[in-house]
């Protein structure tokens, strides 16, 4: 039968009766050949389908050919990344699709998928209580908190990446994620203790068991579990706080070059994501002598242990928030809040301005200069000096 003019390689199937379309593709990354074949009860349904494909390949380069639902990609993706991130990060994508993404587009084909969908997906995040419990229920209290924006864009990376290799393998001709906004962090002001808060602060830690561990805190800056997952050999002039605690549930699926040394149960010492997370700030005053007073004779294991075990770093966390109601001050203020108050400290304990930056990790005296705050410098310089003469005495 002649193809009127345009319409590429049309015919009618003897099997079944069904009209056919062929559309060559580019070669696959085995160099393979490739084609798009589509079939459709007339002409005119193939006909249509043809210049939508043929505009496809023209506008993106290739076609989608496969027809394989969003979440069985997601499954073979999350294989995949799990070959080389650490687990923790694979495991936050694997609780983004299951959670989140599969419920709403988890049964759409790659194909099939379009910007509206995700825009969907941000609009149902965006409205969606951080309490499991409140979910799905229609009359939500004013105070209810959803999901936070740079969680959202965490679902929205997962998502991303997904589509990417779907593309990289001609599942999909384009990543239509990437096609829409990412979410944009909402920008909150997190709070931190203030000058006076310091103090009563620092006033308590000179009488704290665990005094020295929380100052190491309060003079550095540190990650939550760059500082329990310290060890002794690791403090001489400088902190290397190279690595870090994390717990981990499933060791089996970290890839083979992941660094971590085994603590105890699911605890392990892992480096960070990368070389440039590796930080090895000065040890300065008081902190130097407040460490090497607690480290005493030891030359090995960790610096801080919790009844002669490591530290989990959700405990450590949770007894930050008791710190804090011990000494009288607002428990809202998180451990990682506590960086914030470093640079006023360090000003405090005359520590000269360039190694500050040095130890918070900023690239210039403005930014430094920026997070000190106007306070009652004296009054702070005077618990300073208390904490170091009690909690090396």
């Amino acid at each position: 039968m002649a193809r009127g003019k345009g319409e590429g390689a049309v015919y009618k199937r003897a099997a079944d009766g069904m009209w056919c379309t062929s559309i060559e593709l580019p070669r696959g990354l085995d160099g393979k050949r490739r084609r798009k074949v589509v079939a459709r009860k007339s002409k005119a349904d193939v006909l249509t389908e043809l210049r939508k494909h043929k505009a496809q390949l023209a506008q993106y380069g290739d076609i989608a050919t496969s027809s394989v639902t969003l979440e069985r990609w997601a499954d073979h993706w999350l294989e995949e990344r799990a070959k080389k991130l650490a687990p923790n990060t694979v495991a936050g994508y694997r609780t983004a699709f299951k959670d989140y993404i599969n419920p709403l587009l988890g049964n759409k084909r790659l194909d099939k998928l379009t910007p509206t969908d995700v825009k969907r997906l941000h609009t149902v995040l965006a409205g969606t209580p951080k309490d499991k419990a409140l979910r799905g229920q229609p009359d939500l209290p004013e105070d209810t908190e959803m999901l936070s924006t740079t969680y959202i864009l965490l679902i929205h990376n997962a998502l991303t990446g997904a589509l990417k290799m779907a593309v990289r393998e001609g599942k999909l001709a384009a990543n239509v994620a990437e096609l829409v906004d990412r979410p944009t962090k909402r920008i909150t002001d997190e709070k931190a203790l203030t000058l006076d808060e310091a103090v009563r602060l620092l006033m308590h830690l000179s009488t704290h068991p665990n005094g020295a561990m929380w100052a190491c805190y309060l003079l550095t800056g540190a990650r939550r579990g760059e500082v329990i997952g310290l060890e002794v050999e690791r403090v001489t002039e400088h902190l290397d706080l190279s690595w870090q605690i994390q717990r981990i549930t499933d060791i089996t699926k970290a890839p083979a070059n992941y660094e971590r040394r085994h603590l105890e149960g699911n605890l392990y010492l892992v480096r960070p994501k990368s070389k440039a997370g590796w930080r090895t700030p000065p040890l300065v005053e008081p902190l130097a002598t407040i460490l090497r007073r607690y480290i005493g004779d030891r030359d090995t294991g960790l610096v801080f242990t919790r009844d002669g075990r490591p530290w989990d770093p959700a405990d450590a966390s949770k007894e930050w928030k008791v710190l804090l109601r011990e000494a009288g001050l607002p428990d809202d203020v998180k451990l990682h809040g506590a960086r914030h108050g470093v640079v006023d400290l360090l000003f405090a304990a005359e520590v000269p301005e360039v190694v500050i930056m040095e130890i918070v990790g900023h690239s210039s005296r403005a930014t430094t200069r920026a997070y000190r705050s106007r306070g009652n410098s004296a009054q702070l310089k005077a618990a300073m000096d208390k904490m170091s003469r009690m909690l090396t005495t």
